[in-house]
């Protein structure tokens, strides 16, 4: 099968795209032909050695796939045909075959094509847990997006009025990505020189009670001024490079929080947590009430742009590779 291969630490340009085995037949396993593929940040940072996970060279890398199912175990409850989406770790999704895991596997809506599902569950149920498990978002408030037209961004700008935001704001740091961010569903767009004393003024100098930062880096002290009294600033990475400090004394001015949001680290430690929450957004996707990604779309032979798209911080939108 054709696969996208990492075997050297020198970053996404250095990726190669060749014929690997596929994986072994596994009877506990869904057989998955893959046709679309996410691209995360995650990735990225594999491509130098520079995540937290680290894979013996060669290997595979790609955390979520759509496709059609070849095989499945008998009380799985697919079949072969099925339409799903999947989780495959953070390994092995960029290729035309993937073994999954039953319970990490979930049927995609009709309505949705592969290549849109591809870009959903990485990172609609990363901002799901932000927004609601440790964001705490309540009805009526304000959520403030760092990093906007990304793939978090614009997760979040489509998901934060489903469960409960009045107003979205989005920060960008150009005029194509606040067009990214307004298509996505922003209230308002800020870009980021100045954005503080924007977000100041279209709050009335209130704040935001939500703030969610995939970006870190050197505005995060800004993030915790934006904040209203008893709001809540969630960590979910750094794609600006940076990882900053907190001067706790600023939490206790407003009696606001600094929260993390470790989706991975939660859904591994609580089985069935992924699948609460697919029960939760699957039907919204399958109505239309939440709107499908509208991802960045790059083919298989061009999975080094997509990557690097990410690490450039150039991505509008998720990245999708397709394989079929």
């Amino acid at each position: 099968m054709r696969a996208v291969q990492i075997t050297c630490l020198d970053g996404p340009e250095h990726i190669e795209i060749g014929e690997v085995d596929e994986p072994q037949a596994d009877p506990a396993l869904v057989c998955v032909e893959v046709h679309a593929a996410g691209v995360a940040f995650p990735d990225a940072l594999l491509t130098r050695g520079l995540y937290q996970y680290k894979p013996d060279l060669p290997f595979v890398p790609g955390s979520e796939v759509a496709g059609v199912v070849r095989s499945a175990p008998a009380d799985s409850g697919f079949a072969p045909g099925d339409r799903v989406v999947a989780l495959t770790g953070l390994s092995g999704g960029m290729a035309e075959i993937a073994n999954v895991a039953p319970d990490l596997t979930f049927p995609l809506p009709d309505s949705v094509s592969l290549t849109a599902g591809a870009g959903i569950l990485f990172n609609d149920l990363t901002v799901h847990f932000a927004l609601t498990k440790r964001g705490r978002l309540a009805q009526g408030e304000t959520v403030l997006v760092h990093g906007a037209a990304g793939g978090i961004g614009t997760s979040t700008l489509r998901m934060a009025c489903l469960f409960g935001a009045e107003r979205t704001i989005a920060v960008v740091s150009t005029e194509a990505k606040a067009d990214k961010a307004r298509e996505a569903g922003a209230t308002d767009v800020v870009l980021v020189d100045g954005w503080l004393q924007q977000v100041r003024e279209l709050t009335g100098g209130r704040g935001v009670d939500v703030v969610i930062d995939p970006v870190g880096g050197d505005r995060f002290t800004d993030s915790l001024r934006s904040l209203a009294p008893q709001g809540r600033l969630v960590v979910i990475g750094f794609t600006g490079g940076e990882i900053p400090t907190v001067r706790v004394n600023r939490l206790l001015l407003n009696n606001v929080d600094v929260v993390g949001a470790g989706w991975g680290a939660w859904f591994m430690s609580h089985p069935g947590y992924v699948a609460t929450q697919w029960a939760e957004i699957a039907p919204l996707l399958a109505s239309g009430e939440l709107s499908a990604p509208e991802p960045s779309v790059f083919p298989l032979d061009r999975a080094a742009d997509a990557i690097g798209a990410l690490e450039r911080r150039e991505a509008l939108g998720k990245v999708v590779i397709t394989l079929r």
